[in-house]
């Protein structure tokens, strides 16, 4: 039996102020004087504490700095200090970036009592722009897993659907947008943890090309392939963080010429997400393309993440392995199994595929397949079923995100429409430096959907 297709996509039930007003519109009633940047504040504070038992969202929540950097940002602009279209607006960040006097756990008993001396860099750019930290949200443990249910603050839960994950590692800050906690949000993408969350929970994760946004600041887990990653309810709100943190102006077209990757030639995929998915990207589709390397790609991924997080992490698993949850601590310890001839040959690999992938975004603008696979599974379920097929549950939430990390090529996730009342979502890749133009063109998708 086929899943009832709705396309219908608004935010979850009972989401609070920030589902319903976007980060344009608050700029200007922040200019106009109907709003205050201490109303925008306290408003992010009440609805983290209503939903923190519902979700668990948040490690950290900082009233005090939250209003006083409101306070700040309403004085700086009565003195006509105008910072942008951030200043004053609230802002929730991923716990495995330093935000100066609060905690870092990175979902860790190893991190514990860890209190930030000195912001991150790309914390710092936020603050240039006057936007407000509320707090610190959840991370699956360490960074390295794509459910968001392993973390010692516990886990994170979909706000569609309390029993669901809502993806990992950024798995908070997807929970809080959805949620309309805050409006925006900062996680962090290795192989594909901003898109993986904001594809469970109905919210735009984007990952930069590798190297745009410096990860100074921030905990790694495999420094080849880590990202900060922008989240934010719309692909417009992503854009101002995006233009915000990086002063990339670029005005670009609205039109794209986009490539379909049909999903199941890398991994099975539940046909309603795929229909969902390539519905959504509509008439913008002009052609199927094969990149068959896509899955080798998934392995060389393995390969190389698990290489270098063993490596970050081998002298803690010598000394204190009993501070990893046990999933956590064999996918480490399967890292330092990798032999050095094997990660140099999946570094060839990623060269090959590389060429290949750069003469199709030659062709097209873009290229597009299903941000996920599936539909966000239950807590705790480590094995499911696609189309009868029997699926490892880690594996395949990052099948279709991975290989464009090993890349280093910039990708959005974007929400395309809900399936049994949970979202999907389509997922743009495009070349380096395209990230102006995926944004701008998730914005007109999400703009013309029914």
């Amino acid at each position: 039996m086929q899943s009832p297709l709705d396309t219908r996509f608004g935010p979850p039930p009972g989401a609070g102020y920030f589902a319903h007003v976007s980060v344009a519109e608050l700029a200007g009633a922040l200019r106009a004087g109907r709003v205050s940047s201490r109303d925008l504040a306290k408003a992010a504070l009440g609805e983290a504490a209503r939903w923190q038992p519902v979700l668990n969202a948040f490690v950290t929540v900082d009233e005090t700095g939250a209003l006083e950097a409101a306070d700040q940002a309403a004085r700086e602009m009565a003195a006509g200090v105008d910072r942008g279209p951030l200043h004053g607006i609230p802002v929730a960040v991923k716990d495995v970036i330093d935000v100066r006097g609060l905690p870092t756990t990175s979902g860790s008993r190893h991190f514990a009592g860890h209190i930030a001396q000195e912001d991150a860099e790309c914390v710092r750019h936020l603050r240039a722009a006057g936007a407000v930290i509320v707090g610190k949200t959840n991370t699956h443990e360490v960074a390295n897993g794509p459910t968001g249910d392993r973390s010692v603050s516990g886990p994170t839960r979909n706000p569609y659907a309390t029993d669901r994950i809502a993806g990992g590692s950024s798995s908070g800050a997807a929970a809080a947008l959805a949620a309309g906690i805050v409006p925006l949000a900062l996680g962090t993408d290795t192989g594909g943890s901003a898109r993986i969350p904001a594809a469970c929970c109905g919210v735009v994760g984007l990952r930069p090309t590798h190297g745009t946004i410096t990860t100074a600041g921030v905990v790694p887990l495999a420094p080849s392939l880590d990202t900060v990653g922008p989240m934010a309810r719309t692909a417009a709100d992503c854009r101002l963080l995006w233009t915000a943190m990086t002063a990339d102006h670029r005005q670009t077209s609205a039109s794209a010429r986009i490539g379909w990757i049909p999903p199941d030639s890398v991994h099975p995929t539940t046909p309603a997400v795929t229909r969902t998915a390539r519905d959504f990207a509509g008439d913008l589709l002009i052609g199927e393309v094969s990149v068959p390397q896509l899955k080798e790609l998934r392995a060389s991924y393995r390969t190389i993440q698990g290489s270098e997080a063993y490596a970050l992490h081998a002298e803690r698993l010598s000394t204190a392995p009993e501070l990893y949850s046990e999933e956590v601590r064999d996918r480490l310890r399967a890292g330092g199994e990798v032999l050095g001839w094997e990660y140099a040959r999946a570094l060839e690999l990623r060269d090959r595929a590389r060429s290949t992938v750069m003469d199709l975004l030659q062709a097209y603008d873009f290229l597009a397949l299903p941000t996920i696979p599936m539909l966000a599974p239950p807590l705790d379920t480590r094995t499911d079923r696609i189309g009868g097929e029997p699926v490892e549950v880690n594996a395949a939430l990052l099948a279709l995100t991975s290989p464009w990390s090993i890349l280093g090529l910039p990708a959005v996730s974007v929400p395309a429409g809900l399936v049994d009342g949970l979202p999907t979502a389509l997922q743009l890749v495009g070349p380096p430096g395209s990230e102006q133009h995926l944004l701008t063109t998730a914005e007109r998708l999400q703009s013309t959907a029914p």
